[in-house]
């Protein structure tokens, strides 16, 4: 089982020293890849309307693709995935294009999580419809993998034309591994489709049950085998004592996960170097656990 950490988006800050200090430190420990969501817009709680989201347009948010191509001139053993880039506010062939860049800056250690996402507001400042995000998602994975595996792309969609044009340079993965975050069951459905893995983000055990069940059905009616099909899961730091690390990790492994990140954002940490320390803790706990 692959261990990670999830990139402290919102508490690392923008000085890009402590940035690089937490990037070589991670990759000191041995831990394996680094996960990082995406946000591109915040919103004002003060506009009309109101706002309640968990965000606002305080909080920081490092762009994805550009940190994650800075990080791979930091580190070459150390794999990369977005968890989750939320694809249906971003433009399809750009996205394919960004990500094969980064599968050649990184030789290969990149996985592209992608989700629906939630907030409205972003997503129409970046001139997409909310209303068909699912649907537009779904039609973009599969351009994606026609992108980045044909040197050729002729398409016709219902959001998608692509008349005889291709990329190039073309990633090293071919095609560069997809995963879904959501728990929703059209996701579900959609990632037993086209996906290599889901990203449940942390998930109660009582929660996540049903939903293994559930995704492993739908695998087996698509045609493919669940063992073959990663899971990437989350504890947290915050919400979590490193017992109850161990617990949900156990449990997470008997049901296939193979990947496991420590989330360390809301445990009221003030320094990069907190958390560090809880990284360097969750490290060391995991590796007594028989994964």
């Amino acid at each position: 089982m692959k261990l990670g950490v999830v990139f402290p988006q919102t508490e690392i800050g923008s000085n890009p020293a402590h940035i690089r200090h937490y990037i070589q430190t991670v990759d000191a420990l041995g831990l394996d890849y680094i996960l990082a969501y995406d946000h591109v817009l915040g919103a004002n709680p003060d506009r009309p309307g109101g706002w309640n989201g968990p965000y606002t347009h305080e909080t920081p948010f490092h762009e994805v693709f550009t940190l994650f191509a800075y990080m791979a001139a930091l580190s070459d053993r150390l794999s990369f995935i977005t968890g989750i880039l939320i694809l249906p506010q971003r433009q399809t062939a750009l996205v394919a294009k960004q990500a094969a860049q980064i599968d050649i800056l990184t030789g290969g250690r990149f996985r592209l999580g992608v989700g629906v996402g939630w907030n409205q507001v972003e997503m129409e400042g970046l001139g997409e419809e909310f209303s068909t995000r699912g649907q537009r998602s779904a039609e973009q994975v599969e351009v994606l993998q026609k992108l980045w595996t044909q040197e050729l792309v002729t398409y016709r969609g219902k959001y998608h034309q692509l008349d005889d044009v291709g990329l190039n340079p073309m990633p090293v993965q071919r095609p560069i591994p997809v995963w879904f975050g959501g728990g929703a069951d059209v996701v579900m459905r959609r990632m037993a489709r086209l996906g290599a893995g889901w990203l449940p983000n942390f998930m109660p055990l009582d929660r996540a049950e049903p939903l293994v069940t559930d995704l492993k059905r739908y695998l087996e009616e698509e045609g493919r085998d669940p063992a073959s099909f990663g899971m990437d899961v989350r504890v947290s730091a915050a919400r979590q004592k490193p017992d109850e690390w161990v617990r949900d990790v156990r449990q997470w492994r008997a049901w296939g996960a193979t990947h496991v990140a420590i989330d360390t954002m809301r445990a009221g940490y003030n320094t990069v170097e907190q958390h560090l320390t809880a990284i360097e803790h969750f490290a060391a706990r995991l590796r007594d656990v028989d994964l």
